[in-house]
Formats: structure tokens, C-alpha cells, sequence
């Protein structure tokens, strides 16, 4: 029987205040999405008229109390990302729902139990982005943030007791027999009785086995740390590339590493974020964006992007046709490391102006697709038929009218292609990908081979260009 035809996949890219970058004088854009859950339930509700695979929510545990940042920047008040998805639960059905928590200002046993917890909420539809965080330690009993390295070694064996603890119990571990008065087979839960360098954790945990086995693990790290950590346990990961060559390389250096953990590629999912700018035609694209760039604070943008990139200058101060002063030696942050090496590296061999610099980026490193239906589409099929992508994270400029414009315009014509599902294919998260759901490491039949930890490795010991115009975004 020949295999059905690799598809390519969408997720989207939300914030918890619910606007993306500054987009939020803009006026298509909501500001009150924070507070208002209809504004959410909206969005995921075209979403998944969009048939898109995933809804993601990125998240801080901090508020920047940069002057700049805090008066003008919309970070800050946000949902705790895994309570909406649990609203939102209820108000999809098919969209998978990922939540990033972090695994250096949390516990395995709480994130073990929440993500269980939404995934029999959804129907089997939770997805955990696995994050190290990029501050937030003064919240958390610290005066600093925890050191980069020492933040991979705590996460992967925060893996290892998270996934430990969702295999704890069979899936037919509670009998609830009224007739004989058996709640539950004993020999059908175990405890965990983890000891790491990090954790003790006994278990079993207090929460059924979730009905994927495991929620979709997501990750975003992509410095040598992150990249073996994806490797090791990513299944959706989102990254950032301007360049399709340096793409394709990331595609094909994270999945080979996971050949060593015993993992099919196939069963990993690149998606590089990028923010498509659509119009019916390339001038109604173009006047879209300058509308949106209208609406930017240049000072603030720029104050941002100083920040992001540590290049001890204030951008804001320098006149806009001024090239971009580069430091020979530029301090690597502890926090976004991968990040701020691909906005260093762009401007040391670029050689932009400020202007230029402005205009092609609000934070992040993600691209800017500014274009139609068709060439957004060239795009998307050109990275993801060479090797660069196996879909993409959308980050969208304005919600709610970026979302419905995607949804309207640039979806309609990966599915004329052939690119993209015209319908969701299953009732679960993974069975949407097109993985199968994680087997029981300790009641199944057969040990779990593909389950993104080493093969016989036990949980509970310790062992990380067509025709759009292109630019940048956070």
C-alpha cells in the first residue's frame, strides 16, 4: 500500500496578552484578548476553520520593568497559558493545544498532572512546549536567572520524570468495579521513585494516563544544548532561520542527531515561525504592511531590538539612514542564545542601516512574507519540498483580521497544491501529525521504541526566493 502524501503543517503562534510584537495600535488589532475569553475563542474557532494542526502559546514568567518595555510594549498582563487552552478545549475540537511551561521555575509532578489533565479535558489534543525560559528567576527565589547549561541539564531530566510519571499507570488501571468493590488494580500502578541530581520524585502520579500515552512535546531551543535536547525529545519544533540554506541545515543536523535516540525523523516536525503580510495582489500586500509599520513606535522597536541582540547601543539615538554599529565583541546573553546569534550574525553580514534593521525586524529573527496567496505559496512549498521545513509557525501580524486573511486566502491555495489536509484526519493531536500515540514503557506489550528518550533507557535515572517580499520578525 503506498504511503499518503507527506502534508505540510501549520501551527499558530500566540501570545498570552493576545497581540503579536507592537502590533497592537493597529487598528485590525484586539488589545483587550488578556481578559476577554471570547477573543481566544474567536481566534482558535478560525483557526480551526484553517485546519491548522496546532494553536501555541508562548509565555513569560516575567515583566520587563525596562521603562520603555513596560509603557509602550505589550507584554504584560497575559493568560497562564495551560488555564486558557483548557477554556479553549471546550470551544474546539480538533486543534491540538500547546502550552509552554518551564522546566526551570516549575515542578515535574504539577506539569506531569496539568498536561494529563488537558489532555482528557481536549480529547487527546495537549501539547507541552518544553521550555528552559528566558528570565524570570527574581520571581522564583533567585537573584539571577539560572545559568544556560545548568537550565538543559535540569530540563532533561525534568523529561524524564514528566514522561516517567504519565506512564505510571495502565491505561485499564482503574477497574471501578461496583459489584466487588475493586477501584483499582494495584499491579496495573507502579511508583517512579525518581532520585536525580535535580528531582525526587516517588509517584505514581494522581492523574489518569493521558489518551495520547504522551501530549505532543514541543520545543524552541536551538542552541547545541537545545538542538540535543530536540533531538532527544521534540516532536513539533519551532525555530527560527532567514536564510533557507542555514534551514536546511538545522532540518538535517536535528533529525540525524535523533537517530541516536532511536527516534524516526519522520516523526519530528520543523516549523521556522514567519508572519505572512497577504493581499489580493502584491500592492495591496505592500500597502498592508506599511500600514502595519504606521502604527510601530520606531524608539521602542529599536529600544527592543538593542536589548534582544546586547549591543550596548541605543539604536533609538542614531539617525535611521546610519549604518548599524556593530561591537567587535558582543556579550552572549545567558537567556536567548540561539536568537540573538542569528540577529548578530544578520547585521554583521548585512551591514544594515537602522532603517533597514527596523523594517526587517521587530525581535525574534522570523521572517516576513509580504505577498499574495500564490507567492506566499511558493514560499512555503520551496522550503518545505528542499529540505528547510516541514511547515511553518505563523506569526500573525494583527489578530483577529491577520488570522481570518490567512485562513480565507493563503490556506484555499496550499490545499489547490495538494500541500495541505482539506480535513483533519483524526480525532487526536498525534493522529493529526500522523504519529502514533506513545506505548507504555512498563504495561505495554512491547517497549516503546520512538518515544523520544534513548532506546532501554529508564525514566525514573538521569541521563537537552519566489516572488513575496522577505524580512523579519519577532
Amino acid at each position: 500500500m503506498s504511503q499518503p502524501a507527506r502534508k505540510l503543517r501549520l501551527g499558530a503562534y500566540m501570545s498570552g496578552s493576545g497581540v503579536q510584537g507592537d502590533s497592537w495600535r493597529h487598528p485590525d488589532t484586539d488589545t483587550d484578548a488578556y481578559s476577554q475569553f471570547a477573543r481566544y475563542r474567536h481566534y482558535a474557532q478560525e483557526l480551526e476553520r484553517g485546519l491548522f494542526d496546532a494553536l501555541f502559546f508562548f509565555d513569560n514568567l516575567f515583566v520587563s520593568t525596562d521603562p520603555i518595555a513596560l509603557a509602550h510594549s505589550p507584554g504584560a498582563p497575559r493568560w497562564d497559558p495551560v488555564v486558557l487552552l483548557a477554556g479553549l478545549a471546550g470551544a474546539t475540537r480538533h486543534i491540538g493545544l500547546v502550552a509552554s511551561v518551564s522546566t526551570t521555575y516549575s515542578e515535574p509532578y504539577n506539569v506531569a498532572r496539568a498536561f494529563a489533565s488537558l489532555d482528557h479535558l481536549s480529547g487527546g489534543r495537549a501539547g507541552w512546549n518544553l521550555v528552559t525560559s528566558t528570565g524570570g528567576g527574581q520571581n522564583f527565589n533567585r537573584d539571577d536567572h539560572v545559568d544556560h547549561a545548568l537550565r538543559y541539564e535540569r530540563a532533561n531530566e525534568f523529561y524524564d520524570v514528566v514522561t516517567g510519571l504519565w506512564d505510571t499507570h495502565a491505561d485499564d488501571a482503574f477497574v471501578r468495579n461496583k459489584a466487588t468493590g475493586q477501584w483499582a488494580d494495584p499491579s496495573r500502578i507502579r511508583t517512579l521513585d525518581h532520585r536525580g541530581k535535580h528531582f525526587q520524585v516517588r509517584g505514581p502520579l494522581n492523574a489518569p494516563r493521558p489518551v495520547q500515552g504522551w501530549p505532543v512535546i514541543a520545543q524552541a531551543g536551538s542552541s547545541e544544548a537545545g538542538r540535543e535536547l530536540a533531538a532527544r525529545a521534540g516532536e513539533l519544533l519551532y525555530t527560527a532561520a532567514q536564510d533557507i540554506e542555514e534551514a536546511r541545515a538545522f532540518y538535517t543536523d536535528v533529525k540525524t542527531r535523533a537517530l541516536k535516540y532511536g527516534r524516526k525523523p519522520e516523526h519530528i516536525f520543523i516549523l521556522p515561525g514567519v508572519s505572512p503580510i497577504v493581499g489580493r495582489t502584491q500592492s495591496e500586500a505592500e500597502d498592508i504592511y506599511d500600514s502595519l509599520l504606521s502604527h510601530r513606535d520606531p524608539a521602542v522597536a529599536l529600544n527592543a531590538l538593542t536589548n534582544y541582540a546586547s549591543l550596548g547601543i541605543d539604536l533609538a539615538s542614531l539617525p535611521f539612514d546610519a549604518k548599524v554599529p556593530l561591537p567587535d565583541h558582543v556579550p552572549e546573553t545567558n537567556s536567548h542564545k540561539s536568537r540573538q546569534k542569528l540577529l548578530v550574525d544578520w547585521i554583521r553580514r548585512e551591514q544594515p542601516t537602522v532603517r533597514q534593521l527596523y523594517t526587517r525586524f521587530t525581535g525574534g529573527g522570523h521572517r516576513v512574507l509580504v505577498g499574495t496567496p500564490a507567492s506566499i505559496a511558493d514560499d512555503f512549498q520551496h522550503w518545505f519540498e528542499t529540505g528547510a521545513a516541514d511547515g511553518f509557525n505563523i506569526m500573525f501580524p494583527s489578530a483577529p483580521v491577520g488570522i481570518t486573511s490567512f485562513v480565507d486566502l493563503v490556506v484555499p491555495e496550499l490545499q489547490r497544491r495538494g500541500l495541505f489536509r482539506t480535513r483533519y484526519e483524526g480525532r487526536t493531536f498525534r493522529e493529526n501529525l500522523g504519529v502514533p500515540p506513545v506505548p507504555n514503557r512498563y504495561f505495554d506489550d512491547h517497549p516503546p521504541r520512538d518515544i523520544a528518550s534513548p532506546a532501554g533507557a529508564a525514566p525514573g535515572t538521569s541521563a537537552d526566493q519566489p516572488a513575496a517580499t522577505t524580512a523579519a520578525i519577532a
